[in-house]
């Protein structure tokens, strides 16, 4: 095994954050999708990270009392290799992920999941930080809208972007879903 793909956050926990937005996910969700579907075609194995954190009460979406720290639904099927819980940005801070990586011989992480410019983001960089090689796969990561301190509003398209130009050719190969599972074993 070389290559894995690292689902990060695609959990039911965003769907009741205020900043949701549902014709985003769907886009996103097309992609993500067609990218799960292509890694268990080709054998890649797929870990998937979940979030959570505090308050440990049922109102908060990202503990595990409410209930919402679980795969979306709508995800294509699969069966992780791996899954792992977080509680910091990085999916590699304080999950066991990286010995997991390294005692399954992985040197090539494809990057995915929710939302592009934190969780998947910080952990793109600390893996290639790290020695991972990495794709980023910005069609099958998501963001939301966010306003800035101006009180202007930052579009998820342009955060895409900016994420996208900020990895390529530092910290990750920016890559389609088809870039990403070209020369995968099939």
């Amino acid at each position: 095994m070389n290559t894995c793909l690292i689902l990060i956050d695609a959990q039911e926990s965003f769907r009741h954050r205020p900043y949701f937005e549902a014709s985003r996910y769907a886009r996103w969700l097309l992609a993500q999708n067609a990218l799960i579907e292509a890694c268990t075609a080709r054998g890649v194995p797929i870990v998937r990270v979940l979030h959570a954190d505090g308050p440990e009460q049922a109102d908060n979406p990202f503990a595990r009392a409410s209930g919402l720290v679980r795969p979306l639904a709508e995800l294509a099927p699969l069966t992780p290799a791996a899954e792992f819980v977080k509680s910091r940005h990085s999916a590699l801070v304080g999950t066991g992920l990286d010995v997991w990586l390294i005692r399954h011989g992985v040197r090539r992480l494809i990057v995915s999941g929710i939302r592009t410019e934190q969780c998947c983001e910080t952990t793109t960089r600390h893996a290639s930080d790290l020695g991972w090689d990495v794709d980023f796969v910005p069609d099958a990561t998501l963001t939301f809208d966010m306003p800035q301190p101006d009180g202007s509003v930052l579009v998820a398209d342009d955060i895409v972007r900016r994420t996208a130009a900020v990895l390529r050719d530092r910290f990750a190969r920016i890559c389609s879903v088809a870039e990403a599972t070209a020369g995968v074993a099939d």
